[in-house]
């Protein structure tokens, strides 16, 4: 489907472990990593956000 799609038809996917098929079809692939988080500091997590 992606392969087949109208040259200005533009996709974008999220979300974790992208199979590798995708990552190799995609023009843009982006890993974001955790730096700094406050929960790592103490900072009970946020009911419905976090956890």
């Amino acid at each position: 489907m992606l392969r087949d799609r109208p040259a200005q038809v533009h996709v974008v996917v999220t979300g974790r472990n992208a199979p590798q098929a995708l990552v190799e079809q995609a023009d843009t692939v982006t890993r974001m990593g955790l730096t700094k988080h406050h929960c790592m500091l103490g900072v009970p997590s946020q009911r419905g956000i976090e956890d």
